[in-house]
C-alpha cells in the first residue's frame, strides 16, 4: 500500500495535520519527515512493532539498531540519556540545531532501543515540523536519515518527489515539507565527558 503524502508548511505547521500524524504514530505507523538537515524516517519509540519494522527496513536487527531519537528540548533529554554538566553546557549551545549527541542511555529508554552499545543518539532539530510532532506526541520519535537508493553521488535526496518515489512502500505517511538539505547532522560522541566528532556534518563543533 502506497504511503499517504501530507503537505505541511514549515512556516506554520497545521495543528490538525500534526494531530493526524500523532494518531498514526500511536497506531504503530512509520513516517518520513523533514528536519533541519535531511529528510528522516521514524516512528514512536514506544511502538515496538514499528521499531522492529523500521529496523528491518534498515537491514538490521532491532536489538542492534543504531537509531537516534528526536527530543523536544534539553529537559526531555534527561529522561532518556545521562547528561554530564560538561555535555549539558555544549548541548545547550548546540540545540536546537544540526547535531546528534551520543550519550549513555537510561533505563527509561525502551528495551528495543537499548542496544548492546548502551548509548543513544539525541537530536533536537531546528525545524518546526518535527518539533511540533514530538511536542504533540508527548515523547520522542526515532530519526534515521533517508538515503537515495539510486544516486551514487547524492547520498541524501532533497527532492520530495524522489523521496516519495523511493519510499512510498516503506513508510505509512510521507510529510512533504519542501526541499531539504543534503548534508546530515554532525555526530558527536560524549560518552567520556569529552566531545569527539564521529561524523562531520552540517554542524560545526568549533562554533560551540
Amino acid at each position: 500500500m502506497a504511503a499517504e503524502v501530507l503537505r505541511i508548511y514549515e512556516s506554520d505547521p497545521d495543528p490538525s495535520k500534526i494531530d493526524q500524524i500523532v494518531r498514526l504514530l500511536k497506531d504503530g505507523g512509520i513516517i518520513i519527515y523533514p528536519t533541519d538537515t535531511v529528510y528522516a524516517m521514524g516512528c514512536d519509540i514506544y511502538q515496538n512493532r514499528a521499531v522492529e519494522k523500521l529496523s528491518q527496513l534498515k537491514g538490521m536487527k532491532a536489538q542492534k539498531n543504531n537509531f537516534s531519537i528526536v527530543c523536544s528540548d534539553l529537559s526531555d533529554i534527561a529522561d532518556y540519556a545521562r547528561v554530564s554538566d560538561k555535555a549539558f553546557k555544549v548541548m545547550k549551545k548546540a540545540f536546537p540545531g544540526p547535531f546528534t549527541f551520543i550519550l549513555p542511555a537510561t533505563n527509561k529508554l525502551p528495551k528495543l532501543l537499548q542496544s548492546n552499545r548502551k548509548n543513544i543518539g539525541i537530536r533536537v532539530p531546528d525545524h518546526p515540523i518535527p518539533q511540533a510532532i514530538v511536542n504533540a506526541l508527548g515523547n520522542p520519535i526515532i530519526t534515521t536519515s533517508v538515503k537515495d537508493d539510486v544516486d551514487d553521488i547524492l547520498e541524501y535526496p532533497n527532492d520530495i518527489e524522489i523521496i516519495i518515489d523511493q519510499n512510498t512502500h516503506k513508510a505509512d505517511l510521507i510529510i512533504d515539507g519542501g526541499w531539504s538539505g543534503i548534508t546530515p547532522s554532525t555526530v558527536v560522541s560524549f560518552l567520556d565527558d569529552y566531545p569527539e566528532v564521529v561524523r562531520e556534518g552540517l554542524g560545526d563543533l568549533d562554533d560551540l
